[in-house]
């Protein structure tokens, strides 16, 4: 979908709100977002993320010109680089194009005649593995929660250690380390095999990245699961669990042939766990369940998919 062009009143309403307010702000390069060519490789590390700018920060004068106060040495590399501008308005993704320059070590962009939308990005993916938070045990409460696998996981398959970048494995050791030793003391996290997924999850890298819409309820990301429990991943502070709070959810398997397309199971589960990311600033967190009921046919299901053995 291509993006959108804000009409010229539009336009001067969203300079005003900069203007008039402290409205924080990411820059990302854009020769990090499109290449110059096709068959150019960058190695894995070196992709920029976007850097988030604070709106006590900017200042925003008449003219247009965007004034980025004590820059850090981030945004002092972008220094004559084409940059991609990202904000909310009311809640709505818009961007701009502009260059970051310099004078006296004033750094600045200018506000641009064109100022754009974020839209939308439709991806359609047939997962193998899907799940829905579909009832709140406690309060009767229905809810429609989904849950879709993250994309930085393999699921249906015991995790390994070398699933984790390397630049994260120090830190991921460390939290596994004190994760293990809460698991000996509670004798709650079963085999622990599901540290792993964790620790990859919590030390991951989690660019801010602005949307069309700002704070969307976006599904939880799906990090583990096997016959007795189902890890999920979040990083939105519009969802709350609670330890010990008891869920129904809908545990749905793609067949991949004979007439019946899925294989939907239902089971009731408690939160097992709550890990929480150790960055200041950071709201991740990944919800252990433990399946409280569960048909035996159920069990022996799922144990085949996930260990690839017969069940005994």
């Amino acid at each position: 979908m291509p993006d959108t062009t804000l009409t010229g009143i539009e336009r001067e309403l969203v300079v005003q709100y900069l203007i008039d307010g402290n409205v924080p702000v990411t820059i990302t390069p854009l020769e990090d977002i499109i290449s110059d060519s096709d068959e150019e490789i960058h190695p894995v590390n070196s992709q920029i993320f976007p850097v988030a700018i604070k709106g006590e920060n900017i200042t925003v004068k008449k003219n247009g010109t965007i004034i980025l106060e004590n820059p850090g040495p981030s945004v002092k590399e972008f220094l004559n680089k084409d940059v991609k501008v990202e904000f909310y308005f009311n809640r709505v993704g818009l961007y701009f194009n502009s260059k970051v320059t310099a004078k006296k070590d004033v750094y600045s962009l200018s506000i641009p005649d064109v100022i754009y939308r974020i839209q939308d990005v439709i991806e359609q993916k047939n997962y193998d593995f899907s799940a829905l938070l579909y009832y709140e045990c406690k309060t009767g409460r229905e809810l429609n929660m989904l849950c879709l696998p993250w994309k930085n996981t393999e699921l249906l398959t015991r995790p390994v250690w070398k699933s984790i970048p390397l630049e994260n494995q120090k830190k991921a050791k460390e939290l596994l380390e004190n994760y293990v030793s809460q698991a000996k003391l509670e004798k709650n996290a079963g085999n622990g095999i599901q540290l792993i997924p964790v620790c990859n999850y919590l030390t991951f890298e989690n660019p801010v990245k602005i949307e069309s819409l700002q704070d969307r309820i976006k599904p939880l990301s799906i990090l583990y699961v096997d016959h007795q429990r189902l890890v999920l991943g979040l990083d939105s502070i519009n969802y709350t669990f609670v330890q010990n709070d008891e869920y129904g959810i809908k545990l749905s398997f793609s067949l991949k042939s004979g007439p019946i397309m899925t294989r939907d199971i239902f089971v009731t589960a408690l939160v097992n766990k709550i890990y929480r990311s150790e960055i200041q600033g950071d709201n991740r967190i990944c919800v252990d369940f433990r399946y409280t009921t569960i048909q035996e046919e159920d069990i022996r299901f799922i144990y085949e998919k996930a260990t690839k053995t017969l069940f005994i």
